[in-house]
């Protein structure tokens, strides 16, 4: 059973958000990367505030493993300029682990199973698992 996130968690998680994602979209601009749609759907802190799990929406699909990957390479970089940032805000800055949000797809993946003749529930095993990160 999870425990429920404490206020100062929670007000972490969203600062960190907030700038984490400020910095990637700004990254993304002076790259100049067209047709690529990054946000943070979700970070999650933990008691310690020592680390973050931050959960990446990535669109187009079909590339987003590619910059998820070059993301995790650069976690460390990402971590020392998101400490510069806010430095005024948090004396340590939580390390961080990146992973592809796919609850999009999990969704479209029961509404496509739903529209289908036959009936999902009955037929189960014909269900994709989600896997717990």
């Amino acid at each position: 059973m999870g425990m429920e996130e404490t206020p100062r968690q929670k007000k972490v998680a969203t600062a960190i958000q907030q700038e984490l994602a400020a910095m990637l979209q700004e990254a993304i601009r002076n790259q100049g990367a067209s047709n690529l749609v990054l946000s943070i759907t979700k970070v999650h802190v933990t008691v310690d505030l020592s680390l973050a799990k931050v959960y990446l929406s990535i669109f187009p699909q079909d590339k987003a493993d590619t910059y998820l990957k070059g993301i995790q390479e650069n976690s460390f970089q990402i971590r020392h300029d998101m400490s510069q940032r806010m430095k005024n805000q948090l004396r340590r800055m939580p390390e961080f682990s990146f992973y592809i949000d796919d609850s999009l797809d999990y969704v479209d993946g029961i509404e496509k199973a739903l529209n289908q003749p036959d009936n999902p529930i009955d037929n189960a095993k014909g269900l994709p698992k989600r896997q717990k990160k």
